[in-house]
């Protein structure tokens, strides 16, 4: 049995990690330190509690889940760490590759797994495209491009000065930059455009990041200025194209609150299928939906549990966690020497 205690108990546990790891057998759910009296509706079986000391010093919890703003992740983390603790942390991990890189040099010291909690490998679009990939039948791939968008400006006109914690760039390349090197691997290189889109010292609101492997380009890019959103994956191989133009729909189904014990939760319908279109070797044309992986973040827990309880690797290595934000570091430190 894994034992695990969360700090944090709003959106965030609620939403996007309760009901995924309750769902895996093997692992309890014991404590959830809540300092501010969530309006969440209490789960039967676990102890609330706003003392922190009854996560730290309870021997029974193996692992603690940081749900917190990532201000306080570098903090909490080492508590926990310092505590005894395996610590799983959300993302953005931590603002900086140097805290990240502390961190988990401190875990190795006292013997402990510290992991950043990057669920959306197991979003169903960005596993559909992988199946397409693999597949062949595009051939040598040269470009994919991944977006992210919303038509939102009243939330870049809401924040008047710019902080890591409210830009775009931490808050949503967290993901698709993880998707990029779980898959891709390294980039040789990367190209930045990262904007303030209200003006200087603003709120980052946009960001368009290049990364290059070889011949192939993996774009990712987000706009809260999108009014129809472009698709969530296109990918241009040599031999033809997929298109996937709606996301995962895990959090969709988690907003009106049908949870994953529904067989169907989080499933594409046929019109949410991405479209492929390709030449096969006797010159034919095809254009055809591709059913969709189905999404799920119990995955993760699930990999979590292999890890700390039968001792497999880590599902998210260490050097996956600082690449990616030693990258959203370059791309909020060159958004600042434009405005200079």
């Amino acid at each position: 049995m894994l034992t695990i205690a969360y700090i944090g108990n709003g959106k965030s546990a609620n939403r996007y990690h309760l009901p995924f790891s309750t769902k895996v057998e093997g692992i309890k759910v014991k404590t959830i330190f809540d300092r501010s009296g969530s309006k969440w509706e209490r789960l039967e079986g676990i102890n609330y509690t706003s003392n922190i000391e009854d996560v730290l010093n309870d021997p029974e919890i193996q692992l603690v889940v940081l749900s917190v703003p990532s201000g306080v992740h570098y903090k909490l983390a080492k508590q926990c760490l310092e505590a005894g603790k395996n610590v799983l942390v959300e993302k953005p991990f931590t603002h900086t590759a140097n805290e990240a890189k502390e961190l988990f040099e401190l875990a190795k010291q006292k013997g402990l797994m510290e992991q950043a909690y990057q669920n959306r490998r197991f979003d169903s679009d960005f596993l559909t495209v992988q199946k397409v990939i693999e597949s062949g039948v595009l051939g040598d791939i040269l470009e994919v491009e991944m977006h992210f968008d919303y038509f939102r400006p009243e939330v870049p006109e809401s924040v008047d000065e710019f902080s890591v914690d409210t830009s775009y760039l931490y808050g949503h390349a967290c993901h698709t930059v993880d998707q990029v090197i779980s898959y891709f691997g390294m980039p040789d290189r990367v190209h930045y455009d990262v904007r303030q889109l209200h003006g200087e010292n603003r709120m980052n609101d946009y960001f368009d990041l290049d990364m290059y492997y070889g011949v192939t380009k993996v774009s990712v890019k987000s706009s809260y200025f999108r009014i129809k959103s472009r698709p969530s994956f296109v990918v241009y191989g040599k031999n033809g194209m997929f298109v996937k133009q709606t996301k995962d729909r895990q959090e969709e189904d988690l907003k009106k609150f049908y949870m994953p014990i529904n067989e169907d939760f989080g499933m594409d319908s046929p019109e949410h299928y991405g479209v492929l279109t390709y030449i096969d070797d006797e010159g034919k044309y095809h254009e055809e939906k591709v059913v969709s992986e189905k999404g799920d973040y119990s995955r993760f827990y699930q990999a979590l549990y292999e890890t700390l309880i039968k001792g497999k690797e880590k599902l998210v290595k260490d050097e996956e966690t600082i690449r990616q934000i030693e990258i959203l570091e370059e791309g909020i430190r060159q958004m600042k020497n434009l405005t200079k």
